[in-house]
């Protein structure tokens, strides 16, 4: 592919701190597009999609917080990027993890797609296993098809099957079970330290093999040491050299065809060092070498 698309999701609506609204704006200025064209990429800036502003009264109320507003806001991604023509390689910019029902959704258009949920966290609750309520910690598993109807009716498009878990070590009860029912294959970073990332990253497109890839990276699968400028920071991550090597190898596949950049948070940040981190490993999906 040599087109690339860029959609920003401003929305903090999914999470439990405010400031990762501001994710696509910091990630534009590490220069994403810029440094994508200097790859040889034609890239065009399709501006944000609309957000609701959050509203306190409504986070105190019962049930999802915010369940319509970021229905809202994916349905319309999901719509711009199955809109988009064939061959153009859509980037979504966040804001926090629920914008993936629809960049996930939207990227797949009814075709069957294997996804790469690159995370500290699952995102595999629903509602009634999810201690907060937030809805970033959901959209993997409406994807899935489990969750709240208003959610599954319009963005469920994977076979849970068909997804893999990379860098995962914080996980709720219930999504444990969740996922050893559901057949997720799961790498935590028990598997990181033992197996390492190439064979991580060669048994992901093994067992995914023949199906165009949706790759989702949220900053916190980083170490925190490393990408400070999260809401949900845990411990022992993945490396730079780690996380690269895994992007790397994704892109030799040539099989990645879509990709989001998620959960910056530039409050919490330092120098935006995170949202330069997860332009770097972008661009090292995309082609970006060292030599």
């Amino acid at each position: 592919m040599e087109r690339v698309a860029v959609v920003g999701v401003p929305m903090d609506l999914g999470a439990n701190r405010r400031g990762v609204d501001m994710g696509p704006s910091a990630l534009r200025y590490a220069r994403l597009l810029e440094q994508l064209e200097d790859l040889g990429y034609t890239v065009e800036d399709l501006g944000d999609v609309p957000v609701s502003l959050a509203r306190a009264s409504r986070r105190r109320g019962r049930g999802l917080a915010y369940l319509e507003e970021i229905r809202a806001a994916a349905l319309v991604l999901k719509e711009r990027l199955a809109a988009l023509p064939e061959g153009v390689f859509p980037i979504v910019l966040g804001g926090d993890h629920s914008l993936s029902m629809g960049s996930v959704a939207g990227a797949a258009r009814g075709r069957r797609v294997g996804v790469v949920w690159v995370d500290a966290h699952a995102d595999f609750n629903t509602p009634e296993t999810s201690p907060s309520g937030n809805v970033h910690g959901m959209p993997l598993a409406v994807l899935s098809g489990l969750g709240h109807p208003r959610l599954t009716e319009v963005f469920r498009a994977v076979d849970p099957k068909d997804v893999v878990l990379v860098g995962v070590r914080s996980l709720d009860p219930g999504e444990k079970r969740l996922l050893k029912e559901a057949g997720v294959r799961v790498y935590t970073m028990h598997e990181v330290d033992r197996l390492g990332v190439a064979r991580i990253a060669e048994e992901v497109l093994k067992h995914l093999q023949g199906l165009p890839l949706h790759v989702s990276l949220d900053a916190d699968v980083l170490d925190p040491t490393l990408a400070p400028g999260v809401g949900t920071p845990v411990p022992g991550g993945l490396t730079y050299r780690e996380a690269h090597l895994l992007m790397e190898i994704l892109a030799e596949s040539g099989r990645v065809q879509s990709l989001d950049l998620v959960e910056v948070n530039p409050i919490l940040d330092e120098r935006n060092r995170t949202a330069e981190m997860l332009v770097g490993l972008a661009l090292s999906l995309l082609g970006k070498r060292i030599f």
